[in-house]
């Protein structure tokens, strides 16, 4: 199970879902508290009352559908490309883990600084897979 490329992208899925569940599970008794009623909403700033610690939450969720595409671009052209070795499956499970922990951080903390350090490694880790596997095009 842990020796494909595949389950780290099913991880990240399953973690996506559960930043869902977690914007949802703050975001509705938020709207309520402060009297918004999503039927009536016309812009998506109405929801900037919403306090900072719900908005982080969603914010992530939002992340969670940007760069983590190219994760699975990688992921999946190296599984059926055939060149996904156990360095490739030790860094996608790096990613991650560094997506999962910067989750948290900008969910629970979200000193920006922190975060964007976390980003960063999540980068480099996605440059280090895609020069790998641009390099066995070479082979």
């Amino acid at each position: 199970m842990f020796d494909t490329i595949l389950t780290p992208a099913l991880i990240l899925v399953a973690w996506t879902l559960v930043m869902w569940v977690w914007m949802y599970a703050t975001r509705i008794p938020a709207m309520k508290a402060a009297g918004i009623d999503p039927t009536k909403m016309r812009e998506k700033s109405e929801m900037e009352v919403l306090p900072r610690a719900v908005r982080q939450v969603a914010d992530n969720y939002n992340h969670l559908h940007e760069q983590p595409v190219i994760f699975y671009a990688l992921v999946f052209y190296g599984h059926l490309a055939g060149v996904a070795d156990g360095l490739d499956i030790m860094l996608a499970w790096s990613y991650v883990a560094l997506r999962i922990v910067h989750s948290l951080w900008q969910g629970l903390v979200n000193f920006i600084p922190v975060r964007f350090a976390l980003f960063t490694l999540a980068s480099l880790v996605l440059i280090v897979m895609a020069v790998r596997d641009l390099a066995a095009l070479a082979v």
